[in-house]
């Protein structure tokens, strides 16, 4: 069976450098955050072009640590998107804050920048530009409503670690990215992690006491936190990993150029990069008429897939009444959840797998 992703090969290719990390970190004694979690924020900082990075728990609680920090609460709207993980709309909603979802754009699938304008209200305070599966949103053009409405900019990268915007890593960009390590990412933990970085010191060392209850240096607190501290094992493991994140993505992308390759000619709408970025890949989608009839065959034949993501936020029960939408409903968003389904994708494919995986879908169009 190809798998559509596969965290222990990525343990396996990288097993010795991970073993020698978690053994430092058993050995040192220090649990909670210390020096294995300052050197690796140090690191990643460095990787995305800025000077501040704060470990936390998840990728959730860097979206939510970074709203907090950027004043975000009760009352308040957010505008993203509806095409993203749950937890982006969570996030917010966490916060008290409302998400208030837009289009996304039928070609990369990320916001749809001709929407935000119609959407702010006296009561908007940030946009968050989901990078979706390792494609740079439009930030020239999110960034230019931003700065002209007065609101802040947060760049959700959990799926895009690595890759850049115009010469820019994504992260860099806007008041403050937020990065998830969940296993099967680019940079993946084994177990959970966030990060959120920036350019602003002050912003930092809020999101430095928002993770940790509140707390400054002497422990006493001037506002409510929160618990999320990313843990040293994960932080030893993903510094053992970072070194090998440029490679690892330059692998995707060759994976990505094979199938591109070999999949060409078929009825199937193929991944298009937005010029100037770097696209890293997480997820390789294409879109078709007859997703699900696909899908059947290529798990008959081997070959695992999945929907990133079937059902939209505002389609969801849990989400639906605490969220708002354009009064033209997400018409672009809708049609596409229909159609996409994601190929396996991760560095540790060989030719040989991504050229079977590409039969099997040639396979489908010959029946």
């Amino acid at each position: 069976m190809i798998h559509l992703a596969s965290p222990r090969a990525q343990y396996q290719a990288h097993a010795a450098d991970i073993r020698a990390a978690v053994a430092r970190v058993l050995e040192g004694g220090a649990y909670i955050l210390g020096a294995e979690v300052e050197n690796f924020e140090r690191a990643f900082a460095a990787s995305c072009g800025v000077a501040h990075a704060v470990g936390v728990g998840n990728g959730t609680d860097a979206l939510v640590v970074a709203l907090k920090a950027l004043d975000v609460g009760p009352g308040d709207e957010v505008i993203t998107v509806s095409h993203t993980a749950v937890a982006t709309a969570a996030a917010v909603i966490a916060t008290g804050a409302t998400p208030v979802l837009v289009d996304i754009d039928s070609e990369h699938y990320t916001i749809d920048p001709a929407r935000i304008e119609a959407a702010i209200t006296a009561r908007s305070r940030a946009i968050i530009a989901v990078h979706l599966y390792g494609q740079a949103a439009d930030l020239d053009a999110i960034s230019a409503v931003a700065q002209a409405r007065g609101l802040k900019l947060i760049e959700d990268c959990a799926q895009s670690t690595g890759g850049a915007y115009r010469g820019r890593p994504l992260g860099s960009v806007g008041d403050v990215g937020t990065f998830s390590f969940y296993p099967t990412k680019n940079l993946g933990a084994i177990g959970d992690g966030g990060m959120v970085a920036t350019a602003d010191a002050g912003l930092a060392a809020r999101m430095r006491r928002l993770r940790q209850y509140g707390w400054d240096e002497a422990r006493r607190t001037e506002e409510v936190g929160l618990n999320t501290r990313l843990d040293p094992l994960q932080a030893a493991i993903l510094g053992a990993k970072l070194p090998h994140l440029a490679h690892d993505n330059a692998r995707r992308t060759a994976i990505a150029a094979r199938y591109a390759d070999g999949l060409s000619g078929l009825p199937l709408t193929l991944p298009t990069a937005r010029g100037d970025c770097t696209h890293v890949y997480h997820l390789y989608v294409v879109a078709c008429d007859d997703r699900d009839r696909m899908m059947q065959h290529l798990g008959r034949h081997g070959t695992g897939s999945g929907v990133h993501y079937p059902v939209p936020v505002h389609l969801h029960p849990g989400y639906a009444e605490r969220v708002r939408l354009p009064d033209d409903g997400l018409p672009v968003t809708e049609h596409a959840v229909g159609r996409i389904v994601s190929l396996p994708m991760y560095p540790e494919l060989g030719d040989d797998e991504v050229d079977a995986v590409i039969d099997a879908v040639r396979g489908f169009y010959r029946r």
